[in-house]
């Protein structure tokens, strides 16, 4: 499904987020975050974060979710992360997301109908959290952060990891913003296999046209 995009709410989440960061001079990962989830109205919105991660890019999405009136998930491995992140986003002045512990990769799966996820790549199970996220059956974009780090940015990186699947590469960018982000939409493919449509055919002796649908 196409993605529909609203330059306004982007532009108000972006504001909105730069408002956040009073010592902030010039845009980043955040503002950039917060912007793209918010301007597909993203629905369910999710992220990975670990104890001495920075809580900005959160930040910016629970903005985001706020604007799209969508839910706002942060997975943790332990609850040592989750009182680190707890006490770092009150810190921050943002909105803190809806928690849960566990491993990354396992906890992904109790979540359904991802439409926009945030990952960090430096991380050993980006992928393997990646590719056992259950995708929205309209459309995801998939995010990864701190991508320069991890030599990601191929397309071919991508194609690798939805490889197998029901869902396809629709397109994919790496922007130079903060330590490099990799950024990939990502469709349904079993959609297409099971829409239904019509066909017209005339029948050449009566000329009564026929409706059929396949």
């Amino acid at each position: 499904m196409k993605l529909v995009w609203s330059p306004e709410t982007a532009s108000k989440a972006y504001i909105d987020t730069i408002k956040s960061f009073d010592d902030r001079q010039e845009s980043g990962v955040a503002e950039l975050v917060a912007a793209m989830a918010a301007g597909w109205n993203a629905q369910l919105i999710i992220e990975t974060w670990s104890r001495g991660g920075v809580v900005a890019t959160s930040v910016g999405l629970a903005v985001a979710a706020r604007h799209t009136r969508g839910r706002h998930v942060c997975v943790v491995p332990d609850e040592a992360s989750r009182s680190e992140y707890l006490e770092a986003i009150g810190a921050a002045g943002g909105a803190a997301a809806e928690v849960i512990v566990g491993r990354p990769e396992s906890a992904i799966e109790e979540l359904e109908g991802i439409d926009f996820m945030v990952v960090d790549c430096p991380r050993s199970d980006y992928s393997k959290v990646l590719r056992k996220a259950k995708l929205s059956s309209r459309w995801a974009v998939l995010v990864c952060k701190n991508a320069a780090i991890s030599g990601a940015g191929a397309p071919s990186r991508w194609r690798s990891m939805m490889e197998g699947g029901s869902r396809q590469v629709v397109r994919s960018v790496f922007l130079p913003v903060g330590k490099g982000l990799d950024i990939a939409h990502v469709a349904s493919t079993s959609g297409a296999k099971g829409r239904r449509r019509w066909i017209k055919h005339l029948d050449q002796r009566s000329g009564e046209e026929i409706v059929i649908r396949k």
